[in-house]
C-alpha cells in the first residue's frame, strides 16, 4: 500500500470522504475522543464530518450527549456521553500521576485532592453548573509553600480525571462545570482494564487505521508495551498491512482503494486527521510540516485535497460574514483555487452565514 492510499484509507476511517448523516454524538463516538482545547475548532472536527450546524453540536454538548472533559492525555476531549466513564477509568490515572508528579513536590497529594473534590461536588451539587472562576471563589484552597498555591486549572483537571465533574452548560461564551453523575448516569457494569484497553485498541484503529503501534501509543498516551498488549487482544477484529517494513493496522471493513473520490476538505486546527499519528508523512510532505503544526503541538486549520495537506486557513468571525484567508504552500493558480475553494462550502453551512475567501 503506498502512502497516498494509506492517506485515502485514513479520509474514508475518519468519515472525510463524503458527508455523513450520522448524528455529532455518533461522529464522536466513531472517533473514541476529539482533542479540544480550541473549543470553536473541536466542533467544527465534529461538522466536517457531517451534516450538522454549529447550533446543533452546541444543543448535543449543552444537553450532555457530548461531553467535553480532559481524558487520554492532559488536554481537552470530546467524548460521547456513553463512552465517559470507561474511558476515564483506564485513562484517568496515567493523567492525574503526572499532575500528581508536580503538586507533591508542595505537599499537595492525592489526599489533598480528595478533600477538595468533595467540595466541588457540595459546591455544584442539584444541578448546579458554574464556571471554574465561580467554583474557585467559593473553595477555600491553601497554599501549599511561599511559591506556590494550586492553580485552577490543575484543581479543575484533576477533579474531572477522578469522575468528579464534566462540562456543564455554556455560560455566554462561557465554560461551566457541572457533576459528571448528573450529567450522565453511571452505567450498571464497569469494564475491566484489560477490556477497555482492547476497546479503546479498536476504537482507534477502526477509526483511524491504518496507523502503527507508536500512532496508537502517541494518540492514547499509553506505552508501547501496553498498546501492544491491546493490539494483541483485539488482532482478530483488524486487518494488517506492511509498507516500507512498517505494519499497519486498521478495521476489518476498509474500503477499496479503487472507489476513491478526488476531495477538498477545510479541516480544523487540531483536528484527528492530523493529530492522531506520531508520523504524518502519508497526510503532509515534510517539508510543509513546519508550517502547519509547531514543536510545541499548535496545530492550524488546514486545507486537504485528496488526502494530502496542501496549504492553512484562518477564518475570522465578523458581524453579518466570516472572513476565509487561505495560505497555499505551493504556488496555485486562480482557476485551481476557485475549485478548492468548493471545499468551504460546508463550512458555510455549518455556520449558517456568509463567506467571504481573502
Amino acid at each position: 500500500m503506498t502512502h497516498h492510499e494509506i492517506s485515502n484509507h485514513r479520509l474514508v476511517a475518519q468519515k472525510l470522504d463524503k458527508t455523513s448523516h450520522n448524528s455529532p454524538e455518533e461522529i464522536v463516538r466513531h472517533l473514541g475522543a476529539i482533542q479540544a482545547q480550541d473549543y470553536a475548532m473541536a466542533k467544527w472536527a465534529i461538522g466536517s464530518r457531517c451534516d450538522a450546524t454549529e447550533k446543533e453540536i452546541e444543543v448535543a454538548i449543552n444537553s450532555g450527549k457530548i461531553i467535553r472533559t480532559h481524558i487520554l492525555r492532559p488536554t481537552w476531549h470530546l467524548v460521547a456521553a456513553e463512552d465517559i466513564y470507561w474511558m476515564l477509568d483506564v485513562s484517568g490515572p496515567q493523567v492525574k500521576r503526572i499532575i500528581l508528579a508536580e503538586t507533591k513536590k508542595y505537599g499537595c497529594d492525592e489526599k489533598e485532592f480528595d478533600k477538595i473534590n468533595s467540595a466541588i461536588e457540595k459546591i455544584l451539587a442539584g444541578n448546579n453548573h458554574l464556571t471554574r472562576e465561580e467554583i474557585i471563589q467559593e473553595l477555600n484552597v491553601k497554599k501549599f509553600s511561599d511559591d506556590y498555591k494550586l492553580s485552577p486549572v490543575l484543581i479543575m483537571m484533576y477533579a474531572e480525571l477522578d469522575g468528579v465533574v464534566c462540562n456543564g452548560r455554556m455560560k455566554g461564551k462561557k465554560m461551566t462545570y457541572a457533576l459528571l453523575e448528573e450529567r450522565v448516569p453511571k452505567p450498571k457494569t464497569k469494564l475491566t482494564r484489560e477490556e477497555a484497553l482492547a476497546k479503546l485498541a479498536q476504537r482507534y484503529f477502526e477509526s483511524r487505521g491504518p496507523a502503527t503501534l507508536a500512532d496508537f501509543s502517541h494518540w492514547s498516551g499509553f506505552s508501547t508495551t501496553i498498546c501492544r498488549f491491546a493490539i494483541n487482544a483485539v488482532l482478530l477484529q483488524l486487518n494488517t498491512i506492511t509498507t516500507d517494513n512498517q505494519q499497519y493496522w486498521l478495521g476489518k471493513d476498509h474500503p477499496n482503494p479503487d472507489n476513491f473520490s478526488e476531495s477538498v476538505h477545510f479541516l480544523a486546527a487540531f483536528d484527528e486527521y492530523l493529530i492522531s499519528y506520531k508520523n504524518r508523512e502519508s497526510s503532509i510532505l515534510l517539508e510543509h510540516q513546519p508550517k502547519a503544526f509547531t514543536k510545541n503541538g499548535i496545530f492550524k486549520p488546514t486545507i486537504v485535497e485528496n488526502g494530502k495537506v496542501i496549504g492553512t486557513w484562518k477564518r475570522t468571525i465578523k458581524k453579518d460574514h466570516v472572513k476565509i484567508e487561505t495560505d497555499f504552500f505551493n504556488q496555485t493558480e486562480m482557476s485551481k483555487k476557485q475549485i478548492l475553494f468548493e471545499g468551504i462550502k460546508s463550512f458555510k453551512n455549518y455556520l449558517e452565514t456568509k463567506i467571504v475567501i481573502e
